[in-house]
């Protein structure tokens, strides 16, 4: 055999040279992935109000394991327009009304005055409504808050109309204050009205307390002269007004006052400087 024919035939090697250019491999590019996590759901469930507020899938796991725990415990049915009072008394009952009345407790202060009878109607009301004791403790509480508070604040006025009414008198009647006083409330004891100088008024201060009301029961007193059922115990003083008048007569022309030769001149002058004095003491 010629050597051409002991020579092994062999496939032609595909070898690229360093000069042949590969072949450029495209990537792939994905699908932009939605963020909306209800974009596959239907229309119907997609547009329920109830998942409004879950942003994710996260938010809708916990949502229903939220709802899990739920099953199985007690629920109380809301009556419709229908309900019976008896069907209110069973929601009232296991919402944690007392059973009765009588075990509603408050936290009301251990040395105030408090009306049973007033609390007991409240407690029957408050049982009837349904109300749970915190609610019904919390009512009393803020009752009698408020009603402390509107006590405190007429005798606030009280005092403050008191003290207003008391100056007043006393820069006008000076010395004669207290018999004043005195006869105005002997006056009103002595005709059965010392019970309407006790009226309170609308702004919390007491009829008495006004001056127009004690001056004009002194005045009265004073009218009344001699009558012993009016008239105080102890010295009588005048009033600013009583010495004035007083001053007036003894200092008119023509008197003791302005004639140093008369006899009683000095007596006059002497009288005189004192009712001013007089006067002018408080």
């Amino acid at each position: 055999m010629s050597s051409e024919t002991n020579q092994v035939a062999t496939e032609p090697t595909n070898t690229l040279s360093a000069e042949t250019p590969a072949t450029q491999v495209t990537p792939v590019t994905p699908e932009t992935v939605s963020t909306d996590w209800k974009a596959n759901l239907s229309e119907e469930i997609r547009l329920d109000k109830s998942l409004e507020n879950i942003k994710d899938v996260e938010g809708l796991a916990k949502s229903y394991v939220h709802a899990q725990k739920l099953v199985g415990a007690d629920k109380i049915p809301v009556p419709n327009k229908y309900a019976t009072e008896k069907d209110w008394d069973a929601v009232y009952e296991k919402l944690g009304r007392p059973t009765t009345p009588g075990d509603y407790k408050y936290d009301l202060p251990e040395n105030q005055k408090i009306d049973q009878d007033a609390l007991k109607n409240f407690s029957d009301q408050a049982h009837k409504l349904g109300l749970l004791p915190g609610q019904a403790n919390g009512m009393v509480k803020f009752y009698n808050e408020m009603t402390n508070s509107a006590m405190q604040e007429a005798d606030t006025k009280a005092v403050a109309a008191r003290e207003a009414s008391t100056t007043e008198l006393k820069k006008e009647w000076g010395q004669a204050f207290d018999q004043k006083i005195n006869q105005a409330a002997t006056l009103a004891k002595s005709v059965g009205a010392s019970e309407l100088f006790n009226t309170n008024l609308a702004d919390g201060t007491k009829l008495g307390d006004h001056p127009i009301m004690i001056k004009a029961f002194a005045e009265l007193a004073s009218k009344m002269g001699e009558d012993s059922i009016v008239q105080a115990s102890g010295p009588a003083y005048q009033t600013p007004a009583q010495i004035d008048k007083q001053i007036g007569e003894l200092t008119q022309a023509g008197s003791a006052y302005w004639d140093k030769r008369h006899p009683n001149h000095g007596a006059a002058v002497e009288e005189v400087l004192a009712l001013r004095e007089k006067k002018n003491t408080v």
